[in-house]
């Protein structure tokens, strides 16, 4: 029996690593040349299989972006999940999910850039991928980054105030600070993206909270110290989002062309 059970194992682990392998250089190639530009055939060429086996996985172009999309959304979600259900009080739960934050759009720019896109398709009225990760990923992440401001609330920890507004604040700064970066580069004449700058602005952003958001000033500048600490800054992801503008018209006959 166990003779025959473990080249079935053998066979499965290496399905599975092979449909990562080729979610991974999708999550790349769509990111880096949008729906349209991106080719099946350079996609198989990166995780270093042949055509045939990307289709044997993926029935299509369309049906492989959705699963490379489907793919780093779930990774956000167990991640951002895992650090609002962490042990500590409502505040300190806060404010590393608003580092989580910062940290996620730094490094996992293939999934900023994915979504990118997919907004503008969503602005445009046209179809999108979107639809099924509001209700898998960011309702449930939406409703529970509300249960803990609500709690920090209740308990005085945190200000009394509309709980979307401390949201806003903290959340909505960090995309602000990514999506202004090249305007600033202009202006400023600086890098908003270059590392030090990078370490700054998460280090200032979460110590502005520490001050604003608690009832207890003190309190705060102690757990965004403690943040800070214990969550170091993570390595650069390598991938920078385009600007939607430079993305190609997107056209039916292009994004069906494998």
């Amino acid at each position: 029996m166990m003779a025959n059970t473990t080249p079935v194992r053998t066979q499965s682990d290496r399905a599975d690593q092979t449909r990562a392998r080729i979610l991974s250089a999708a999550v790349r190639q769509f990111s880096e040349n949008g729906l349209a530009g991106a080719r099946t055939e350079q996609i198989a060429e990166e995780a270093g299989v042949n055509k045939a086996l990307l289709y044997y996985y993926f029935k299509g172009k369309d049906a492989l972006y959705a699963a490379a999309l489907d793919s780093v959304a779930e990774g956000v979600r167990a991640t951002s999940m895992a650090v609002l259900e962490a042990d500590a009080s409502a505040g300190e739960r806060f404010l590393k999910s608003a580092l989580d934050h910062f940290d996620r759009i730094h490094t996992n720019r293939g999934f900023q850039s994915l979504m990118q896109q997919e907004m503008v398709r969503l602005h445009r009225g046209e179809s999108n991928a979107l639809t099924p990760l509001v209700e898998t990923v960011f309702k449930p992440l939406t409703a529970r980054t509300q249960q803990v401001l609500d709690e920090g609330i209740a308990s005085g920890e945190l200000i009394a105030v509309d709980p979307s507004q401390i949201r806003n604040a903290a959340l909505g700064a960090n995309v602000l600070y990514f999506l202004s970066a090249p305007m600033m580069h202009m202006i400023l004449g600086a890098d908003p993206l270059e590392r030090g700058a990078l370490e700054m602005r998460r280090k200032l952003a979460i110590e502005f909270l520490g001050q604003a958001i608690f009832h207890d000033r003190k309190h705060g500048a102690r757990l965004a110290a403690r943040v800070l600490e214990t969550t170091p800054m993570p390595a650069d992801g390598g991938i920078r989002p385009r600007p939607a503008a430079e993305f190609r018209e997107i056209k039916t006959e292009e994004v069906r062309h494998l």
